[in-house]
């Protein structure tokens, strides 16, 4: 008599479920338990579609500003005026106040230190006792 073997045998096989249930899934890395869905609330639609729109809105609207920018260089050298400056050595006790009223006692002196501040590439209001400054006449 010849032997049958399991996978030639005619009779269904029973399995439990708990077998089945432990039998790796083909898609699914063995040992690892599946994640639930990710589940998004009304607050988190909000946020992960907001920013990037907000970005995106402040990209756009810096670089139309940037593009209609009304400042650029002049067209031809008719269209450049000169200054005409005096050279003035700051004395001892002497402020840019007190340099604008000398030098322009007509003009609106904060006017007057706005230019001197242009010209000569101040980062601050103060001046020291012997330094040279550029002020503008008209």
């Amino acid at each position: 008599m010849s032997a049958i073997s399991a996978s030639q045998d005619p009779r269904p096989q029973f399995v439990s479920v708990q077998h089945l249930t432990s039998l790796p899934h083909p898609g699914r890395r063995p040992g690892k338990e599946s994640l639930p869905p990710l589940r998004l609330t009304r607050r988190g639609k909000i946020v992960l579609i907001g920013i990037p729109l907000m970005l995106l809105t402040a990209l756009l609207l810096s670089l139309v500003g940037f593009l209609n920018a009304p400042a650029k260089a002049a067209d031809s050298t008719a269209d450049l005026a000169l200054t005409r400056t005096v050279s003035v050595t700051v004395q001892a006790g002497e402020s840019l106040w007190a340099i604008a009223g000398t030098v322009a006692p007509e003009r609106d002196p904060r006017d007057v230190i706005a230019d001197i501040v242009q010209l000569n590439n101040l980062s601050a209001g103060s001046v020291v006792p012997g330094q040279q400054l550029f002020v503008p006449t008209k």
